[in-house]
């Protein structure tokens, strides 16, 4: 069974609300989901509706004549005395899904006609569209309310259309009120009147039920599904097309043309073009769903894969991650020092998994990238002797008035504690250890230089890396502190430093 796949991303995708394609992204897209991605057929306008709209179906039109793909571009016609006939024409297009009204109650409260009359209205569009070349795909608008209120007025519709020169009627769950039984009780009762006819079904995700109604309206014997890419649409949206190809492959056993591995791309070119950001978590697409965190999962996959399932990451232009963090263990680390080649010791490998832990406990996630520099500083620290520790610090930052420090530090067993103002909260921390210096007397090293780094690919929640240069006894030297806050990565530098002259032990 193969099902026939029309994207609609760049028509009813574009009614998500602050959403808008220019006619560059338009075409781009149109490339993308036909050459690339190898999708059926795309709606990629409504006809009527701007002279910018007018011209990006120009373009596309153009562009797929020129590659033999001109029957796969769809735009959206209404019943108008073949106004948007005209429209799609001129444009170059030469496919009309035209919007009817699949409900009585849009009939008589929205047309103020009768059923009779709006077959014979959409049998005249009908009419012009063969005499003007153009093929006709029929939307039922309000289909789903149709045939919860008024099953009888969808029967007496489709049986006066079923022999005119229709390809495919489309059935939308135009406000996302079914359910999988209801969706199967209707498109049953559908597939059993016209067993000849080609149908297609069109679903919102009102109430997140999107996908699960696809699955059952192709279990029921429906040939074609409506997508939008990252579930673009009105409102809550339209049925995911990544989600539904996993849907439809794994679960239904159906084949589609679609080249899987192009998934992740056209996701984030829909996401740059909308600027709707897709959820760290979605199906398929999400930045964390191929990403195992819990140490056990790693475990598993190490001895037999035993958290794998048929979505493999491979498949969707993908990678396997195991993330780090609090919950990550040994496993975790393990896969991802494989990743990088490296290899340690296992009282090494304790340490790192501590810090893993700690560092996770102050951010979101310790990425792949952050693990080097987690790796050289524990490694580097477990040199040294902490014959200084900083017991505990408060920094204090308000407005209009010079940022201060309160410090508490052990130094060979005994407590010292200062506070002092500066012109940052290092400086300030800084200025309360030197005073606690100068009364003991003890020399401090000079700060030569002092820079900031953060992992390649590091977000706004990244690991920190500070590393500052020391002047001290003629000799230069750098120490490394890492946190996910840059001043408390600063102190953790300082306090390494403090300790290495402690130790009379500076590595240059």
């Amino acid at each position: 069974m193969t099902i026939e796949l029309m994207d609609t991303t760049l028509r009813d995708g574009e009614q998500t609300t602050g959403v808008s394609f220019n006619d560059a992204e338009k075409l781009t897209m149109a490339h993308i989901l036909l050459q690339e991605l190898k999708v059926d057929r795309i709606e990629v306008a409504s006809a009527r509706v701007s002279e910018g709209e007018f011209r990006a179906v120009k373009k596309i039109s153009e562009w797929a004549t020129k590659n033999n793909l001109l029957d796969k571009i769809e735009v959206l016609g209404f019943v108008d005395n073949g106004v948007s006939l005209e429209w799609i024409k001129d444009a170059g297009a030469r496919v009309c899904n035209l919007l009817t009204k699949g409900s009585l109650k849009h009939v008589t409260s929205q047309l103020s006609k009768t059923p009779e009359q709006h077959v014979e209205d959409i049998k005249g569009i009908l009419k012009k569209a063969r005499e003007m070349d153009i093929d006709v795909n029929i939307y039922l608008e309000d289909w789903s309310n149709g045939m919860i209120g008024s099953p009888e007025y969808v029967f007496f519709l489709l049986d006066n259309l079923q022999d005119e020169s229709i390809k495919r009627f489309m059935l939308p769950d135009t406000l996302g009120i079914l359910n999988p039984d209801q969706v199967t009780e209707f498109c049953s009762a559908i597939i059993t009147r016209y067993p000849n006819l080609h149908f297609d079904f069109h679903s919102h995700n009102d109430y997140d039920l999107a996908v699960a109604n696809v699955f059952a309206a192709v279990k029921s014997g429906f040939k074609g599904i409506h997508t939008t890419i990252n579930g673009l649409g009105e409102r809550a949206g339209n049925a995911p097309l990544a989600s539904v190809v996993g849907v439809l492959t794994d679960q239904l056993k159906a084949s589609t043309n679609i080249d899987e591995s192009k998934l992740t791309r056209i996701s984030q070119v829909v996401e740059g073009f909308s600027g709707i950001r897709i959820p760290t978590n979605k199906p398929l697409t999400g930045e964390y769903v191929f990403t195992q965190c819990a140490g056990i999962h790693a475990d598993g996959d190490s001895k037999d894969n035993l958290y794998f399932n048929n979505l493999m990451p491979e498949r969707f232009g993908r990678v396997r991650k195991y993330a780090l963090g609090k919950t990550s263990g040994k496993a975790n680390i393990l896969k991802n020092l494989e990743e990088l080649g490296i290899s340690l010791s296992p009282e090494d490998m304790s340490r790192v998994t501590k810090e893993v832990i700690a560092l996770g406990d102050k951010k979101e996630t310790v990425t792949t990238e952050d693990l080097p520099y987690i790796i050289s500083d524990v490694l580097k620290s477990a040199s040294i002797n902490e014959y200084i520790k900083v017991n505990n610090y408060s920094l204090s930052l308000t407005r209009g008035m010079k940022p201060t420090a309160s410090l508490s530090i052990k130094i060979n067993e005994k407590d010292y504690q200062a506070s002092s103002a500066g012109d940052g909260q290092y400086d300030a921390f800084m200025k309360a250890l030197w005073k606690i210096y100068d009364e003991l007397k003890k020399p401090h090293p000079l700060l030569v230089d002092y820079w900031v780094t953060i992992p390649p690919g590091g977000k706004t929640d990244a690991l920190v890396e500070t590393v500052i240069s020391w002047e001290y006894n003629d000799k230069l030297f750098k120490t490394r502190g890492l946190d996910a806050d840059q001043t408390e990565a600063a102190i953790k530098a300082t306090v390494k430093m403090l300790n290495l002259i402690e130790n009379e032990n500076i590595n240059l």
